[in-house]
């Protein structure tokens, strides 16, 4: 039976396969996919299907559905306007930028260089085109798998995302009872002046008085009372 000799890879493909296994945790087949996601438009290539941009729009998707799915199946008491606020966090420009950034994307991409061309952008950019790549090469499940176990786990702390989203009422209950400590938010004063209303709102802990702030509302009042309580706590 005649058997077929592996085809010995190059160099290049096996720094390539190196790249794509350490910053991913996946081993690519088809090497042509992952060529086109790190090849930049300014190569100026006839044709069009052989730059990143498709691929681009494609690991767009594959990485806002994974992330979605993760954000719901992980805050599973938060509406939909929260979890929009904290998945735009996870995958908008910058983050995106900082990831292909601290892959050093660049080592591997092919432009060229002009005034005009922004490296963390495109690197960026490669990254969604790198996630676009995994998913012709192996489906979602493998792309899905990649991203959380690799690429999130690394790169993206949804603690401290979650951290900055969150308001500070929320902070302060947290904060309380992880230390168990008894709190409470109480309604000092309810008062109509000049046409408008004015709340005043005290925060005790263990009985000890902290933060008292006024607000045109108590949802406003125990907000600014919940501000300058994590202040005093040195937690801001």
């Amino acid at each position: 039976m005649l058997r077929l000799i592996p085809k010995k890879r190059t160099k290049e493909e096996l720094n390539l396969i190196r790249f794509i296994m350490d910053n991913f945790g996946y081993r690519p087949k088809n090497l042509d996919f992952f060529w086109i996601a790190l090849t930049h438009r300014s190569l100026d290539v006839n044709d069009e299907s052989k730059t990143n941009e498709r691929l681009e729009f494609l690991g767009d998707a594959i990485l806002d559905a994974v992330v979605a799915e993760l954000l719901f199946t992980k805050f599973p008491g938060n509406d939909e306007g929260y979890l929009t606020k904290l998945k735009s966090k996870v995958v908008n420009r910058k983050t995106l930028a900082d990831i292909g950034e601290r892959m050093n994307i660049r080592s591997q991409l092919k432009y060229v260089v002009t005034r005009q061309v922004n490296l963390p952008t495109l690197e960026g950019n490669a990254f969604e085109a790198l996630i676009g790549a995994i998913f012709l090469d192996a489906g979602f499940d493998v792309s899905r798998k990649s991203i959380q176990n690799h690429v999130l786990r690394k790169h993206v702390d949804l603690n401290k995302l979650l951290e900055e989203e969150m308001d500070f009422k929320s902070r302060l209950i947290i904060w309380c009872q992880k230390k168990r400590l008894k709190f409470n938010f109480v309604s000092e004063s309810e008062r109509h002046i000049h046409g408008a209303w004015e709340y005043t709102v005290q925060i005790t802990i263990n009985d000890h008085v902290y933060g008292k702030a006024q607000g045109n509302s108590k949802k406003h009042a125990e907000q600014l009372a919940a501000r300058e309580t994590l202040k005093l706590l040195g937690e801001i």
